[in-house]
């Protein structure tokens, strides 16, 4: 299954936007395992430990968060790598990373900030992660973001495949640092794109289930689910309900996980392509589900919108997320001195700038800390009663 012939190299990256001469390395580190640390230390992956996932600003410790979804992630993409022969660490790194840029309260914060924006852009996530990771996280002394590597940027930003009409954040970063955004990206950004797919298709499922939003009866009007929940139940005969439930969610993850290795070995061996650069000139992606996985990873995904992320109890705490961001938004707009004396006193000149400006200070902002910041302007009363818990 090796292919490892079409894996980055670190030994070959294009390097980081800025040079970082005099720098004391810690250890036998290459370039993608740096970048890897770098955003494991970042403040910005520190905050998606109070993001949400899927349940808006949950208030029971055993749901997954953003931070919690991303390690799986990396747990699932390093597996695949390993199999393939590709880079564990850029794999790794790039999983890490993929959800950074999400504001709090997950999509509905997106779709409130994308509102308040619009006149200037907008908002896009993936474009957000980019930005936080090339411009506002600064630990740096002589410039701005933790520099990655190229090949760690390009995969942040072609992760889903190449990009045509890039956001403004994108395309500044783009600008900067040209990311060859109308290619593909590596096997590795490929793989990191699935290993997101199987996690939360997955684990989503574990915290429908969990939070009683999901029944198994439902479920197994998925013919996937139920052909795997069946060959559980006849592996463990009269185990606990809740135990199947998970081994349920572990051979899902095991026979998507198979499929990804089978498939991506096959479509390289079939495409001909000898290394990274003939990957990025595919003109297809090569990391995937199988046609018939594929086809029934959709139907898993239209079954859980329909029954876990569009549930009238998500809907409300969504409404809810809503609310608070644009309110949050608009105080900001009318009064930047709200935002504290720091972000306050580099709001730069220009409608355009400022709207950004402010945009990054709520994309930045955790569950909790909204919820707070929009207690102290509007008082605790008005938080809305879907987020009164947190």
């Amino acid at each position: 299954m090796s292919i490892a012939h079409c894996a980055s190299d670190p030994g070959r990256s294009r390097g980081r936007l800025h040079g970082e001469p005099g720098r004391v390395v810690r250890g036998p580190r290459d370039a993608f395992q740096r970048d890897r640390d770098r955003i494991i230390h970042s403040i910005a992956f520190r905050r998606l430990r109070h993001k949400t996932q899927v349940f808006v600003a949950p208030d029971l410790d055993h749901y997954r968060v953003r931070l919690t979804h991303s390690i799986e992630v990396a747990q699932i993409g390093r597996g695949i790598a390993r199999a393939l022969g590709l880079n564990e660490d850029l794999t790794e790194a790039l999983c890490l990373a993929h959800d950074i840029g999400h504001p709090p309260f997950g999509h509905a914060g997106e779709d409130a900030l994308k509102a308040a924006m619009a006149a200037h852009g907008g908002f896009d996530h993936n474009g957000h992660t980019l930005r936080t990771l090339a411009r506002l996280e600064c630990p740096y002394p002589l410039f701005d973001g933790i520099n990655l590597t190229w090949e760690t940027l390009e995969g942040l930003a072609k992760h889903n495949g190449p990009v045509a009409r890039p956001g403004w954040a994108l395309a500044q970063i783009d600008g900067d640092f040209p990311l060859d955004l109308a290619s593909h990206a590596s096997l590795e950004a490929q793989i990191a794109a699935v290993a997101d797919d199987i996690a939360y298709d997955n684990h989503d499922i574990d915290d429908g289930l969990r939070a009683g939003l999901l029944a198994l009866d439902q479920l197994m009007e998925q013919p996937f689910v139920a052909a795997n929940f069946r060959a559980v139940e006849a592996r463990f005969p009269g185990a606990p309900h809740d135990r199947l439930l998970r081994e349920l969610v572990r051979d899902q993850i095991g026979v998507m996980v198979n499929d990804v290795i089978a498939t991506t070995a096959a479509n390289v061996a079939a495409a001909g392509v000898a290394n990274v650069d003939d990957v990025r000139a595919a003109g297809r992606t090569l990391g995937e589900f199988s046609a018939d996985l594929a086809a029934s990873e959709r139907d898993l995904k239209r079954f859980m919108y329909a029954n876990l992320y569009h549930h009238p109890e998500q809907i409300a705490a969504a409404g809810a997320a809503h609310h608070v961001i644009a309110r949050l938004f608009a105080a900001y707009a009318a009064d930047p001195r709200l935002m504290g004396a720091d972000w306050a006193a580099r709001v730069p000149g220009g409608a355009e700038a400022t709207v950004r400006h402010i945009g990054d200070y709520i994309a930045g902002m955790t569950d909790r800390f909204a919820i707070d910041r929009y207690a102290e302007i509007f008082g605790r009363a008005e938080v809305p009663a879907a987020l009164a818990h947190v």
